[in-house]
Formats: C-alpha cells, sequence, structure tokens
C-alpha cells in the first residue's frame, strides 16, 4: 500500500509536469509580444487573436476527447496530445508570416484541449478513493506555475537568442513530458479493468448528451470556468503592458506579474483546503472572486503595484478548486462524462474570444487600463453565473 501511495505521488508529479507544459507554451505569445509585433508586422488585435486561439480547438475536441478516450489507453492518448503541441510549437517558430503562426497555435490547441481533458481523468483515476481535492488542487496550480516561469524566463530567450526559440523551448517542454509519461505512466488496477471490461453503450446511445436539467448546469458552471481564466489571461497577459505604461522597466513589470502568479500557484491548492475544512466552496467563490476584481480593478491607478500584484495573486487562486468541483454536484454518474464535455466546451469557447477583445481594447483605446478594468468585470461576473448555478441545481432537486 505504502508503495502503491509514493508511486501515485510519483504519477501526480509527473502529471503536473505535463499539464505544465500547457501554461509555459500558452504564455510564450504573450511572453514575446513585442517582437513579434515588428516580426511578423501584427497588431495587438492580432496577438490576441493568437493567444485566445490556443484555446479554440477545445470549444471542438472536448466533447469527442472524452467520448475517445473511453477507448484509448490514457497514455497513449497523453502522448498524443503533447505531440500535437510539440508540433504546433515547430510551426510558430518557424513562421514568417500570420498564418504559419496561426496555424501552429491551431495545432497546439488541438493538443491543450486533449491534453486538458485527459489529466483530469488520470488524476480522477488515481486519487479518487484519497485525497482527489488536494491532488486536483495541486494539478491546477501547474498552470500559473509555469506561466510565472514563462514570465520571467521568456523575455531573456527572445533577447539573446531570438523569439523563434522560445517556441523552440515550448517543444521541448512537450518532449520532455511526452517522455515521462511514456515510461512512467500506467493506470490504476481499477482503471485498467474497467478499460478492459466490455462496453455496455455503443453506439448512438454512447453519444448522447445528459438531459437538460443537467446540461444546463454543467454549461453555467462551464462559463464560471470560462470566464475566471478570461480574468487570469487578461491579468498575466496585458498588465505587463499596463505597469509598463505607468513607469515600470519590462523586465520589472514581467517579475512583478509572475511573482503574482507563483503566489497563485499556492493559494490555488490552499483554496481547495479551505473548501475542504470549511465546507462553504460557495462563500470562497464569491469572496475572492469579489477581491480579485476589486484588486485587479485598482491596477490601472498606478499605486503600489508591487502590492497590489502580490494581493491578487493571493485572492484570485481560492475560487479555482471550488468552481471545477460544481459539475459533481449538477452531473449524475452516468451522464459525467459528456457533462464534462459540455463544461470544457463552453470554457474553451469563452477562453478563445476573451483574449481577442482584451487586444482590441488595447488597440481602440491606445491603452491597457479598459483591458484591465475588463479582466476586473471578468471576475465580477462569476457572482451572478454562480446564483444562477444555484437556481438551476436547486429546481433539478426540487423536481
Amino acid at each position: 500500500m505504502s508503495k502503491t501511495t509514493g508511486y501515485s505521488w510519483l504519477i501526480l508529479a509527473i502529471l503536473f509536469l505535463a499539464r505544465g507544459a500547457l501554461g509555459y507554451q500558452f504564455q510564450s505569445i504573450a511572453s514575446v509580444a513585442p517582437f513579434l509585433i515588428r516580426s511578423l508586422h501584427v497588431n495587438y488585435a492580432e496577438i490576441g487573436t493568437l493567444i485566445g486561439i490556443y484555446m479554440l480547438p477545445g470549444a471542438i475536441v472536448s466533447l469527442p476527447a472524452g467520448i475517445i478516450g473511453r477507448h484509448v489507453a490514457d497514455r497513449s492518448f497523453a502522448v498524443a496530445a503533447l505531440g500535437l503541441m510539440a508540433l504546433g510549437g515547430v510551426l510558430v517558430g518557424l513562421s514568417h508570416g500570420y498564418g504559419l503562426a496561426l496555424a501552429g497555435r491551431l495545432t497546439s490547441g488541438m493538443g491543450n484541449a486533449m491534453l486538458n481533458m485527459i489529466l483530469t481523468k488520470m488524476v480522477t483515476d488515481w486519487f479518487a478513493e484519497r485525497g482527489l481535492a488536494l491532488a486536483m488542487g495541486i494539478l491546477l496550480a501547474s498552470w500559473p506555475f509555469t506561466i510565472g516561469a514563462g514570465l520571467m524566463i521568456h523575455t531573456m530567450i527572445a533577447a539573446r537568442w531570438g523569439w523563434q526559440w522560445v517556441m523552440y523551448s515550448t517543444t521541448g517542454f512537450c518532449v520532455l513530458a511526452m517522455l515521462l509519461v511514456a515510461v512512467f505512466y500506467h493506470a490504476p488496477g481499477a482503471s485498467r479493468k474497467a478499460k478492459a471490461a466490455p462496453k455496455r453503450q455503443s453506439g448512438p446511445a454512447g453519444l448522447a448528451l445528459p438531459p437538460l436539467a443537467e446540461s444546463l448546469p454543467a454549461l453555467v458552471s462551464g462559463s464560471m470556468w470560462g470566464t475566471y481564466n478570461i480574468a487570469l489571461l487578461v491579468f498575466f497577459s496585458f498588465t505587463p503592458l499596463l505597469l509598463v505604461e505607468h513607469g515600470a522597466l519590462q523586465s520589472e513589470a514581467a517579475s512583478w506579474v509572475g511573482a503574482a502568479l507563483w503566489i497563485g500557484m499556492l493559494s490555488v491548492p490552499l483554496g481547495g483546503f479551505l473548501v475542504h475544512r470549511l465546507g462553504r466552496g460557495n462563500a470562497v467563490i464569491c469572496v475572492f472572486s469579489f477581491l480579485s476584481a476589486w484588486i485587479f480593478a485598482l491596477l490601472p491607478s498606478g499605486a503600489w503595484p508591487v502590492v497590489l500584484c502580490a494581493a491578487l495573486g493571493l485572492v484570485m487562486g481560492p475560487p479555482a478548486g471550488a468552481i471545477m468541483a460544481l459539475p459533481a454536484r449538477a452531473l449524475s454518474l452516468k451522464n459525467r462524462s459528456t457533462g464534462l464535455g459540455l463544461f470544457y466546451t463552453i470554457h474553451y469557447s469563452l477562453a478563445a474570444v476573451g483574449p481577442a477583445i482584451a487586444g482590441y481594447l488595447r488597440d481602440v483605446t491606445g491603452g491597457t487600463t479598459v483591458t484591465v478594468i475588463f479582466g476586473a468585470a471578468c471576475f465580477l461576473a462569476i457572482l451572478p453565473l454562480l446564483m444562477l448555478f444555484e437556481r438551476l441545481v436547486n429546481s433539478r432537486e426540487a423536481a
């Protein structure tokens, strides 16, 4: 038992690294935006599109990925997803125009959607009976961890060797994760038996969506997750530009935002622990989403940027685990897979559009203040969405 438990945490470390490749690759465009604008002759709206397009395939791939994942070994599925991400990094690095860069981001984005789905399943398989909330919190922390790392080193790589090598470094990260998953990962015993058992559902029945009473709250919770992530994307993609507009050096701005994301990396699992101890997930979502919106909206004032960035890093993490726990309340066990497909579909749709809107606001206004206010409004929008979710779930339970 001890060996099994120890191996499960090794598995979690490998999956943490694999999911970290998502954050590191996602951040690469925003980190080298000034280099890309000069080299590819693009504007900020097009940069925002390159950032957001990484999420767009998830709107199409998530539901089929959940279905296909039932019939393909998890390890093979994850390796294929990381392979697509690696290929996309190479394509962006080789691009001399906007078209190839866009194609590369779409390719990487397809791998991103597949990997996100399968890693969630892998962690659930290994920790369903022990410490799932903590394990999921740790897995989610990989995103701000590697985005923060990217903020700190992408610019240095670009300045020394060229922005193309930032993209090639994302490919190297994906290849490393691919090798580790291929060598060390195997499904736990119960999951292997379930995979080997004869399938009860096949054909059209296996593709059926949950009933409306379950689908609607799944979509609303996915909207919450998507809106929450838009706010995060605006923070780490555009806040450095805002800080530079207020007189900070580019390296200082990147370091302050990077430090905030490292704090966020710790506050995500701590938030999950807080929900576990208090049993008040909705209260954690409301309080910390409101605080995140308020602090984010103060950033354009230019006062205490280091303090505000650190404070935002502390308060923006706790809602994540509580929001991710909501679909389990809305979906019955038999509909959980397809319901999560709906959840991720709406999440990726919103996350793809959000950065493009943020970039458009930056171009139209000539500054980053309105873009940051947009990000703060996204944090605030979580509150009415949570109220709608509760109403839908309560109506279903009362029926």
